[in-house]
């Protein structure tokens, strides 16, 4: 997926669809947020329904777990039912108005009002890993059309009659609710999708997958002779630092704990912990390796993804500046936890071979001998979704990192592990480059819409030819800025 050919080829199957998203776009802007609410919560309802036929399709695709998947779906429908929750609190729009002021300390003040409105027609690729919840009825897919924006999604090839299965829920409750025709659309294919992201009527794009296939599809967004936005998501190693006061306190419950996220689905989480550094000398290594020995693997979600992941494993082994801690990297059908081990210097001497993302059950474990060597290895890291700190209360050598580590990461966390990205206002689930193309914005929680909208601001515009969010009624009822001042919803 290299070539950046600026030109689509003719697709009349996706020339029809963008045409309806086209056509939909308009009137899906004009909607109120409540309408779009009911749209939400529908597809919501629709899906909780026909948990029984959705998860053991999804159990037979995916090759993941039912506990796993029927959590999964509920995160699903929980993400539709917040959107719609947000909807209807309004503040995302943020309407804000500056009435004219002729004592205005830069001098006269025009009248001016600003609002966020939807982009217009969005692509979504859905992720393999995971199946619902990044998918067809995902995360992007809910955030673009509590925005106001038609979708069409490009299918994920590792589930794809699942998919299907989600879309005709989808189709038929935005069609039950009243939506316009071209709010949703599904379709598949590799050339597709580069299609799709050429489409001249197209006007975002989001993906959740590799750094390969991210980037080729970056590429061409950027190649357009109108380049679009394109909110990808393509790698992150999620470094885990353990200072020598948590090794001292709980070296048992940090290994346990390790084992069990780096080995949580498989490994093929994008936020697995892939790195773990350690004090040389603590005694971590052989409680890592005890602990992952206790866990196990299981099949992988694809074949393709099976090949990269012992790829990069016999990359690793070939290496004469890291050893096998634990585990077996020969090929096999259920992968077996890895874990390899190295020290910072060869890390910092070698960030790019030895930080490269392995999806998967495996990790690296780095030796470092100080505190600050640890400091210069987080210095030395690449963008990142996630980094931990594993901490003692009134410790200097975490602080020190947490504050390195924020320049590298879109969420820091201390103690914890980083599998598990709640669904709620505050997330930031993104970060600098590799991790995704666009650091300011996050694909998890309710601030993703902002991904979805543009603000405009209107200058001495009649107040009947103003959007509803903008006029002096306020016939929504938003909470807005007025004069720099929060006026709550009326």
């Amino acid at each position: 997926m290299s070539d950046t050919t600026t030109e689509a080829p003719a697709n009349t199957e996706l020339d029809a669809v963008m045409a309806a998203a086209v056509k939909a776009a308009p009137v899906l802007a004009a909607t109120t947020p409540r309408e779009r609410a009911t749209w939400l919560r529908a597809i919501a309802d629709a899906l909780d329904a026909d948990a029984g036929t959705l998860v053991p399709l999804a159990m037979r695709e995916s090759h993941l777990l039912e506990q796993r998947l029927t959590g999964e779906l509920v995160r699903t429908t929980f993400q539709l039912r917040l959107f719609a929750e947000q909807l209807e609190r309004g503040a995302y729009l943020e309407a804000t108005i500056d009435h004219a002021d002729p004592t205005w300390g830069m001098g006269p003040r025009p009248d001016l009002r600003r609002v966020l409105r939807p982009i217009g027609p969005a692509a979504v690729f859905a992720a393999s890993n995971f199946p619902f919840a990044f998918s067809v009825a995902g995360g992007d897919t809910a955030a673009a059309l509590a925005a106001g924006c038609p979708v069409v999604v490009k299918a994920h090839s590792a589930h794809i009659e699942l998919s299907h299965a989600v879309a005709r829920h989808v189709e038929e409750a935005l069609r039950a609710s009243g939506a316009p025709e071209g709010a949703f659309a599904l379709v598949e294919g590799r050339q597709t999708g580069r299609d799709l992201v050429l489409h001249p009527d197209l006007t975002v794009a989001t993906f959740t997958g590799s750094l390969y296939g991210g980037r080729a599809l970056f590429d061409l967004a950027a190649s357009r002779p109108t380049p679009i936005p394109f909110y990808g998501e393509l790698g992150s190693v999620n470094p885990v630092f353990v200072t020598a006061a948590a090794a001292s306190e709980r070296a048992d419950a940090i290994a346990t704990g390790f084992a069990s996220s780096m080995t949580l689905g498989v490994g093929q989480f994008c936020t697995k912990p892939g790195v773990l550094l350690v004090p040389n000398g603590a005694g971590l290594e052989p409680l890592v390796a005890a602990a992952v020995r206790e866990t196990s693997g299981g099949p992988m979600l694809a074949a393709s993804i099976s090949d990269g992941f012992f790829a990069g494993l016999g990359t690793l082994a070939e290496r004469d500046d890291v050893e096998l801690l634990t585990g077996d990297p020969s090929r096999a059908d259920v992968p077996t936890p890895t874990v390899y081990v190295t020290d910072a210097a060869a890390l910092l001497a070698h960030p790019h071979e030895l930080l490269e993302e392995h999806f998967g059950p495996a990790a690296l474990l780095v030796r470092y001998d100080s505190a600050e060597q640890a400091v210069a290895v987080a210095g030395a890291l690449e963008g990142q979704l996630t980094a931990t700190v594993q901490g003692a209360d009134d410790d200097a050598d975490a602080a020190a990192l947490v504050t390195v580590l924020a320049d590298k990461a879109g969420r820091v966390l201390f103690n914890g592990w980083p599998t598990g990205v709640s669904v709620t206002y505050a997330q930031q689930h993104g970060g600098p480059y590799p991790a995704t193309t666009a650091p300011h914005f996050t694909s998890v929680g309710t601030a993703s819409i902002g991904r979805f909208l543009r603000p405009v601001a209107y200058q001495d515009v009649p107040d009947a030819a103003l959007p509803p969010a903008l006029q002096d009624a306020n016939p929504w009822h938003l909470p807005r800025t007025v004069d720099g001042a929060l006026v709550p919803a009326n």
